[in-house]
């Protein structure tokens, strides 16, 4: 969704969705379990954020060169339903992205990163062999790609058990960022 706030653009985005501000924008999402990356270059003025539900794109384990050889540098915007529908997974939205800035001109070295996200917003009773969290995984996934893709991370708000909005101003890389109450279920529900 596109509005005006003030003299910028605003876009929301969905989950699975990104944004690459070429002009100053303000970006903004609410994140629970999902993780939201960030990419900022103060030299170019430019912006990304993503906004994805999943830690790895199924294709990553299968493609010999994993993600990086072949959908992150398929076709641009949304021209593909299997390009939007793989940016439902942080490995390819954060390659995507990173792609998408190097096109531009920009320096990895110079380029903040901030992420938010993953939090376990379900309240679940976990037994001491349980599987990690889609939060938990999904925090890790994207440590793990920013740093393989050369990125150092500047600034992060990752786990807990509330959600975030945030508000990403990409024309000075500012990120607001609001903490949604706590949803509490009857204790019924929770047993």
């Amino acid at each position: 969704m596109l509005e005006l706030e003030g003299e910028l653009l605003e876009v929301y985005l969905l989950p699975g969705e990104l944004h690459v501000a070429r002009e100053p924008a303000i970006i903004r999402t609410i994140l629970g379990s999902c993780v939201g990356v960030t990419l900022w270059s103060e030299r170019l003025g430019v912006g990304a954020l993503c906004h994805s539900l999943l830690p790895r794109h199924p294709a990553a384990a299968t493609s010999p060169g994993g993600l990086s050889s072949g959908l992150a540098r398929s076709s641009t915007a949304s021209s593909s339903g299997s390009l939007a529908h793989s940016r439902r997974y942080l490995d390819f939205s954060i390659r995507d992205m990173a792609r998408q800035l190097d096109e531009m001109g920009v320096i990895r070295s110079e380029v903040q990163v901030k992420l938010f996200g993953g939090a376990d917003v379900l309240s679940v009773k976990k037994a001491a062999n349980a599987k990690p969290t889609v939060g938990k995984m999904n925090c890790e996934a994207a440590l793990e790609v920013v740093r393989a893709e050369g990125f150092n991370v500047v600034a992060s708000s990752l786990g807990g058990t509330t959600g975030l909005s945030i508000k990403f101003n990409t024309r000075t890389g500012v990120v607001l960022l609001k903490r949604l109450p706590r949803v509490v279920f009857e204790d019924g529900l929770e047993d």
